[in-house]
Parts: structure tokens; C-alpha cells; sequence
């Protein structure tokens, strides 16, 4: 189903849009907003997705007994030491 509706713009983001239209980067204006809305749930379904498993990694890493837990102090030299070129 397609909504017909009024939206504004800033000269700056009309000029743009135009000029993708114009260099035939979209056949339409409506089509390059659409193009970018769909670029928006695209971010937001990426970051819902991120958040997700950064939730799930902080659960399971909480559900860790403490004699596996790392000190920071090993996991700095850990990492120093992979980084510096032998």
C-alpha cells in the first residue's frame, strides 16, 4: 500500500535529494526517501541486534563462576603482548 503524504525539507537536503534524482541515482524523490527509510529500520534492526548480543554476552559472562574470571591486569598484558611486534 503506498501513502501519499507532505513532507519539508531543509534547501540543503532538497538540493541533495534533487541531485541524486537528477544524476539517476533514484528515479524519484519518493523513492529516494523511501531509500532511506528503509536504510533507518535497517540501522535500527542492526542495533537492536548488537544491543541483544551484548545483553546475552554480559548474562552469560554474570553466570561465570569467579575462579574463571580474568584480572585486568593479565588481560591488559595479554593483549600488550599480542600486539607488540616480536
Amino acid at each position: 500500500m503506498t501513502v501519499k503524504t507532505t513532507l519539508s525539507f531543509t534547501d540543503r537536503h532538497h538540493n541533495f535529494l534533487m541531485a541524486k534524482v537528477k544524476q539517476g541515482s533514484f528515479a524519484t524523490a519518493s523513492s529516494a526517501v523511501a531509500a532511506a527509510i528503509e536504510q533507518l529500520i535497517e540501522d535500527e534492526v542492526q542495533r537492536e541486534n548488537a544491543l541483544q548480543a551484548v545483553s546475552s554476552a554480559i548474562s552469560e559472562r554474570m553466570e561465570m563462576p569467579r575462579s574463571e574470571f580474568v584480572s585486568g591486569e593479565a588481560l591488559f598484558r595479554s593483549a600488550f603482548q599480542r600486539m607488540s611486534p616480536d
